[in-house]
């Protein structure tokens, strides 16, 4: 399999992209990786790139997008923060990535045991600890939490059901934020030329759920 260029890039559509991911995934799971010579693909992109995607991932080391999607050089910008969230610079990155570099799909992917959002519902006991950079981060899941959790819920990581509930809703989130936080994102989607979508990774079974 080779590296995208120019040419193949602007004849990708963003139903074409998410398949791509989709198919990817199921060559993950079934152990059937696509055939790569990656120091080729090193010479193929050395003058450029025309990534197809945006995936916007978490940190855990279980959650490489290149790899649970089956991709190789040159074919996804992979962005990756504890707990998938958006801010400026990242939606900044992802304007990059579709309106300059012409990538024709944005997905935040999320995952289940995901230790930010438990951090979020451990929150008081996290802050104990004396992580200030660390508190600022699990604070950021609050208000999400606030919205979800049902009167006399334990607010706890050990609430398996509450955490994979706060898993889906900080996708369904981060997504609502693209679309109101950047109008240049929201104007290609509207357009046609994008489509941001949600995902849910399995680390148990390797397999990828599509949320929207």
């Amino acid at each position: 399999m080779k590296a995208h260029t120019s040419e193949t890039q602007s004849t990708i559509t963003p139903e074409k992209a998410l398949n791509f991911l989709k198919e990817g995934n199921q060559r993950f799971v079934n152990n059937l990786k696509a055939n790569r010579d990656l120091l080729e693909q090193v010479n193929a992109t050395r003058e450029g790139q025309w990534p197809f995607a945006v995936v916007l991932s978490c940190i855990d080391s279980r959650t490489s997008a290149e790899l649970i999607f089956d991709q190789g050089l040159g074919d996804i910008f992979s962005i990756r923060i504890a707990g998938n969230f958006v801010n400026q610079d990242i939606l900044g990155s992802m304007e990059f990535g579709c309106n300059v570099a012409g990538s024709k799909l944005v997905v935040v992917l999320g995952h289940t045991k995901c230790g930010a959002l438990k951090g979020g519902l451990d929150a008081a006991k996290i802050e104990g600890l004396g992580m200030d950079n660390l508190n600022h981060l699990i604070n950021h899941f609050n208000p999400i939490i606030n919205d979800i959790i049902e009167e006399g819920e334990e607010r706890s990581s050990a609430n398996a059901d509450l955490l994979e509930r706060l898993n889906q809703h900080n996708v369904i989130n981060a997504i609502d934020d693209i679309r109101k936080q950047s109008s240049t994102l929201k104007k290609l989607e509207e357009e046609g030329k994008i489509k941001i979508v949600g995902a849910n990774y399995d680390v148990e079974t390797g397999v990828v759920t599509w949320l929207a």
